[in-house]
């Protein structure tokens, strides 16, 4: 097996991004880039090739100590905790500059970590920077409010909101910077520290944005980039006496870890988890738009996507319409290697998660329904697997009921347009993160998306993935909201003062 950028495939990366990857990595503590406590390193793969293209530390529960205690002293001495929240800002403006400057390195050096398309990478990052720009824009908005009291006597009486402390942050590797910032940029907007520690399949950009900190001016200790295994520096992090909150994006089985783990000190919890999406297709809805939105619904990103439309109700006057046109998007798909400018759907993340999402099409087959979709061969070296349809599923099958993170969609037909029996069916789920609705009747729209348990939903459109709207999910989709306004609370504590002036 090759390692390294030797092969020809990586002929076509940018001489800054190849020289990262393959640079000898290091963790970032306390403004300082360390290797491990223990000396050991772990593989990073291309999911398009399966070929080792970097080694990163090993980091374990003795490194997330030092990153913690690194973080508390930032947060209590030096110059973060005495900062103008005017000077937040500007810090992290200059993070959004450097991070749009540096665009391009970014997407190459996702596209080799995660294997996703280097033109969706690229729009990812895009996104990224201008999110920190609107989380810099309420460091100096951050304010507690006047109360008028109603005890006897003359009161003064006020809230203040104050950063949370010290946050243990356990990001995923479907968008791997992406879901750095969504988790650093509001934390450190309310004078938080962190402990960042990004998933093991995908690390490599988490440490280059960690080098970005340095650059923009971040004083020693307030990011901290802790790389290693989840069942050990994850769950280290977790558990942590030191850490006043940890913040999750992953699944639900590994959230309700999260909760178990943050019991020692009663920490705060934020989790962002698993979806079991519904898109519903409406007969009056566009359906040259709503068809190939379905489509992408669960393709972009090789289904690896969280509020991935998996679940697809088709009123039946359109249905073989839209499921004819949704496979048929599906079969045109190039599917291959992300820096092939051809490609439009990359590999999934690892031959673990190939062979989980081939063995819920096969349980799906076994248990009677029908898998629709041209049979597809790819190089058998990368984590591909065929975009797939599904019809005459029923409630209680596994390849309708639990989330996948794959590209597998489950097309169901319905015949009223009774909306509290199609929300019933469709609210039939453990999740409850996301749901789009297609029809050009838009009372109809307004009473589904109040009868849908779902912390977010698009009408003629699917996850619109703006920073100023608040995202996350009911039921075992998580507590809290990334984004927006809403996202400070998590970050911050109330506090109320009462001063009496008789």
């Amino acid at each position: 097996m090759q390692t390294g950028l030797s092969s020809p495939r990586y002929a076509t990366l940018g001489e800054q991004s190849a020289g990262f990857i393959a640079s000898a990595h290091r963790m970032l503590i306390d403004g300082r880039w360390v290797e491990a406590c223990s000396g050991k390193t772990f593989d990073v793969f291309d999911p398009g090739t399966g070929q080792v293209v970097a080694r990163v530390p090993e980091g374990a529960a003795e490194d997330i100590d030092l990153a913690v205690k690194a973080a508390r002293r930032a947060f209590e001495t030096g110059p973060w905790p005495g900062m103008k929240p005017a000077e937040r800002t500007r810090l992290l403006l200059r993070l959004a500059d450097l991070i749009e400057a540096h665009g391009d390195e970014f997407a190459e050096i996702e596209t080799v970590d995660n294997g996703k398309p280097l033109a969706i990478a690229r729009r990812g990052i895009a996104g990224t920077a201008e999110m920190v720009r609107y989380m810099a824009g309420w460091a100096t908005k951050l304010n507690g409010e006047t109360v008028s009291v109603s005890q006897p006597g003359e009161w003064h009486a006020y809230t203040l909101r104050e950063a949370v402390g010290v946050v243990g942050q356990i990001i995923p590797w479907n968008f791997p910077l992406s879901m750095a910032i969504w988790k650093l940029a509001p934390a450190l907007t309310a004078g938080c520290t962190v402990v960042l520690k990004p998933a093991e399949q995908t690390p490599l950009n988490a440490l280059r944005l960690g080098q970005l900190f340095e650059a923009a001016g971040f004083p020693p200790g307030v990011v901290n980039i802790v790389t290693g295994f989840g069942a050990t520096a994850g769950a280290a992090l977790a558990a942590h006496a030191g850490v006043d909150k940890v913040a999750f994006t992953g699944s639900t089985g590994t959230g309700k870890r999260i909760v178990e783990a943050s019991l020692g000190n009663l920490k705060k919890v934020s989790l962002e988890l698993g979806g079991k999406s519904p898109v519903f297709i409406f007969p009056d809805a566009d359906i040259e738009r709503a068809t190939p939105a379905a489509a992408n619904a669960i393709f972009f990103n090789s289904g690896q996507v969280c509020s991935a439309g998996s679940r697809l109700y088709v009123h039946r006057k359109v249905f073989d319409r839209v499921v004819e046109g949704v496979i048929a998007h599906g079969d045109k798909l190039v599917v291959g290697h992300g820096l092939d400018p051809s490609s439009q759907m990359g590999p999934v993340i690892s031959h673990a998660q190939k062979e989980r999402v081939e063995r819920y099409a096969e349980l799906g087959e076994q248990e009677g329904a029908r898998r629709l979709g041209a049979p597809r061969a790819f190089d058998p070296d990368g984590y591909f697997v065929a975009p797939s349809v599904f019809v005459d599923t029923s409630p209680g099958m596994a390849i309708r009921r639990e989330e996948i993170f794959g590209p597998i969609v489950c097309a169901m037909p319905f015949d009223d347009e009774d909306l509290e029996h199609i929300a019933s069916e469709a609210n039939q789920t453990e999740f409850g993160l996301f749901a789009g609705i297609w029809t050009r009747d838009l009372s109809v729209a307004h009473k589904l998306a109040r009868r849908i348990k779902a912390g977010s939903v698009s009408v003629n459109a699917h996850m619109v993935n703006e920073p100023a709207l608040p995202f996350g999910g009911y039921k075992q989709s998580g507590w809290g909201r990334e984004r927006g306004r809403e996202v400070l609370d998590l970050y911050t504590s109330l506090k109320s003062v009462a001063v009496s002036l008789d």
